[in-house]
């Protein structure tokens, strides 16, 4: 029997909980900004993402991102479907003091999460049939290839791109993929319903916050000096985002807002993903300055083009996860990560094109299989759900439940 450090797989049995933490956290966040009538609507697409991208995963999902190499290193193969030559001595590859069940069981709770990140962009307009088919189609058309792309070793990993926890393969990909789905679905009828629950929106900030930590720090998939600089730039960098965003929508509106704040959070949290292993931490203090920046124009920017993005998902996670990817090519350092790369600021030019270069073919790739996938799907069933469905709310009109009896806040 083989006999695995106890330290580094019960760490690693930590961050994969408060990586799954981070989906019912996800619900939180969006169900707090929905709409009074689609608060259940938007929360069960958090939470069914958690019971069917399980049962994929284990079908044939961490085969296809983590085992073999085809198609040009694109995609993995099935030899590890149904988890065929695991078991509980097996260790895990690339580091043998843990077995790999714990990696496959880490790396499922990023699956889960990314395709319900998307789902704020169109709240209120997909119908629940729909999403199952979405959910499924797109984890297996655009997560899984980018998974074994950036961290199965297929083909931008040999072509030195670096993600250290998801820029590229989890906030990228969502951000584009909500973009996708906005213009496919179009505009809410109601446009001006405000948040039902601030305080929910905090408590799912605060959850997602906590988890982010395992997020981060996890994908270092050690115990190590790196796990602890990836957990505090993830702290600083949120940080920095969050006040950056309060701010500046003080100066702009006059009034310091919560949700502003929150959201700032957020943007931070993404932005800092990619690089959080990488950087040194006043480089993740002007990454998260960058991302409040940044960010909060984005979100500026969808409104004046009517998109209508309801949640941000574009703006905070798209936007965030691009602009990490990028300025982690400014400035990764070999110093702080010898795994890692020189970025433009110590010389290396390369890698910084590199980059810009897998950004920008990442988000053209998720936008155009994510409208094609929606288009695909509705010759099937109905994607976007009827006008007397949208005007009463997904929770009544689809689900038949209501987050709040009536006249109960």
């Amino acid at each position: 029997m083989a006999t695995f450090d106890t330290g580094t797989t019960g760490f690693m049995l930590l961050a994969t909980s408060l990586v799954m933490l981070m989906t019912p956290g996800l619900a939180f966040f969006y169900g707090g900004l929905a709409g009074r009538r689609n608060i259940l609507g938007i929360m069960i697409q958090s939470f069914v993402s958690m019971g069917i991208t399980t049962i994929m995963w284990y079908v044939c999902g961490y085969s296809l991102c983590f085992s073999g190499d085809a198609m040009g290193g694109i995609i993995g193969n099935l030899d590890k479907a149904f988890l065929h030559g695991v078991d509980l001595n097996t260790p895990f590859p690339a580091n043998p003091h843990m077995p790999e069940f714990v990696f496959f069981a880490y790396q499922m709770m990023f699956a889960i999460i990314t395709p319900a990140l998307i789902t704020g962009a169109f709240v209120n307009r997909i119908t629940f049939k729909s999403y199952l088919v979405f959910l499924v189609l797109w984890q297996v058309l655009v997560y899984y290839p980018f998974a074994h792309m950036v961290w199965g070793g297929g083909l931008l990993a040999k072509w030195g791109v670096l993600d250290f926890a998801g820029g590229i393969v989890v906030h990228a990909t969502a951000g584009f993929a909500a973009l996708a789905s906005v213009i496919y679905v179009g505009k809410r009828k109601d446009r001006e319903s405000p948040p039902n629950s601030i305080p929910l929106i905090a408590i799912g900030t605060g959850l997602l916050w906590f988890g982010w930590y395992g997020f981060n720090a996890g994908s270092e998939l050690d115990v190590d000096a790196v796990t602890g600089l990836a957990f505090v730039n993830t702290d600083v960098a949120a940080s920095f985002a969050a006040v950056t965003w309060l701010v500046i929508e003080w100066t702009m509106v006059k009034k310091p807002k919560f949700v502003g704040l929150l959201t700032g959070a957020v943007a931070g949290l993404a932005t800092i993903t990619p690089a959080a292993g990488y950087v040194s931490l006043p480089s993740a203090i002007m990454i998260g300055i960058a991302s409040g920046m940044v960010c909060y124009v984005a979100v500026h920017f969808k409104n004046k083009r009517g998109w209508d993005d309801a949640l941000d998902v574009w703006g905070v996670h798209g936007i965030g996860g691009c602009l990490g990817t990028i300025l982690l090519g400014v400035f990764a350092s070999k110093a702080m990560n010898p795994h890692g790369a020189d970025g433009l600021v110590n010389g290396n030019s390369t890698f910084f094109m590199h980059q810009v270069i897998a950004v920008v073919g990442t988000c053209v790739y998720a936008f155009v299989f994510t409208y094609a996938m929606l288009a695909a799907i509705n010759m099937v069933t109905k994607v976007k759900v009827t006008d007397e469905v949208e005007v009463a709310g997904l929770d009544e009109g689809i689900h038949g439940e209501q987050a709040y009896d009536a006249g109960v806040v």
